[in-house]
């Protein structure tokens, strides 16, 4: 239940972070920055790998064959090679990476509406550390 646009979360906090500790790894893989961009890069269709690493464009090479890999074995991302010379490989969503759309688009709206905010706190809390 929601009191003043703050969460009341049950008494038994402890079991409650208890419930979500398996989460903080799924969590971990999802929403980090290159799967949250591959989610991004893909969710028109199938692309080969340098399509993908040119939509990002900040990505080396090895993150992302590490972050396709990573997301393939969660079930995010199928690779599909074709018998071709040279073997053609291309990256898609599957069903549960489309799922992840949504959310990505949403947090992403939420960042680039609170960009300025965030950069002002940001600057605020740095001008009054001592150790910045």
């Amino acid at each position: 239940m929601s009191q003043g646009g703050t969460l009341m979360l049950p008494e038994h906090n402890d079991s409650l972070l208890e419930l979500c500790r398996p989460v903080r790894r799924i969590l971990a893989r999802v929403g980090d920055k290159w799967s949250v961009m591959i989610v991004m890069a893909l969710k028109g269709g199938p692309r080969r790998f340098n399509d993908i690493k040119r939509a990002i464009g900040t990505i080396s090479q090895r993150m992302l064959t590490l972050t396709l890999k990573s997301m393939e074995r969660d079930g995010s991302v199928k690779r599909t090679v074709y018998p071709t010379k040279p073997p053609r490989v291309d990256y898609e969503l599957t069903a549960l990476g489309h799922s992840l759309r949504e959310p990505v688009e949403r947090l992403s709206l939420w960042a680039i509406e609170h960009e300025a905010a965030i950069t002002k706190a940001q600057s605020r809390f740095d001008a009054l550390d001592p150790q910045g």
